[in-house]
């Protein structure tokens, strides 16, 4: 009963593939030509597309965001929004490099923060799988890029993986496919008099046992006159 849907990442986000079956999924990725030149990415943008796109799934189907990117973003919206006075600062040189670059940083971290709503909205579980290998911790852009996407694995209840080579990716799947099948469900009845829509936290916890590591999503955005 899987269905699954493609999302290229490329200056904008472009879905190559509703939901179908995953047969039908699997022989469409094979399809998709190899990149021929750099392009500028619009990571965030893509995301963000994609989860309001699983909100319209059926609502018995678990959700599910699978990325294979080293999450660096270069041309969302977020990103390339640039305001007058940031313009005319620049021009008139009262706009030096570092800030500039702490200018930059805080639109990624905003940008991580939107993506991150997108998904809990879309109540998605979101899985990141970073080709970039182990060597990702040596640049400080790539480390930013991946620990914007360990901030959303985090929120959702996924995990953000850096395999190590292109011989773990068969581990990492195993692995993400385990996980899926293999979750507990936990339902209560919530009792906040908040007003519908607004983001409400939670935690799940297991005080008796030390040895065992809880992951779960940490809110939900509930639905019109739900609780």
């Amino acid at each position: 009963d899987d269905r699954a849907a493609i999302f290229t990442i490329a200056t904008q986000p472009t879905m190559v593939q509703g939901l179908s079956t995953s047969e039908q999924a699997a022989a469409k990725i094979v399809t998709i030509p190899a990149a021929t030149s750099s392009v500028a990415t619009a990571f965030y943008d893509t995301v963000t597309a994609a989860a309001t796109y699983l909100e319209t799934a059926p609502s018995h189907f678990r959700r599910v965001i699978i990325v294979i990117t080293d999450g660096d973003d270069n041309n969302s919206k977020r990103i390339t929004a640039t305001s007058r006075a940031e313009v005319n600062a620049s021009n008139n040189g009262q706009l030096n490099a570092s800030r500039l670059r702490a200018g930059l940083e805080a639109k990624h971290r905003l940008a991580v923060a939107d993506v991150q709503q997108a998904a809990q909205k879309a109540d998605a579980i979101f899985y990141s799988v970073n080709p970039g290998g182990p060597s990702v911790r040596l640049n400080q852009i790539a480390m930013r890029a991946e620990t914007g996407m360990e901030a959303i694995a985090e929120a959702t209840g996924g995990t953000a993986f850096i395999p190590d080579g292109e011989k773990d990716l068969e581990r990492v799947f195993r692995q993400v496919g385990a996980e899926l099948r293999g979750q507990y469900l936990l339902q209560y009845y919530g009792n906040s008099d908040g007003p519908a829509g607004q983001f409400r936290r939670i935690q799940v916890a297991v005080p008796v046992r030390s040895d065992v590591r809880v992951r779960a999503r940490q809110g939900y955005y509930p639905k019109k006159d739900q609780d």
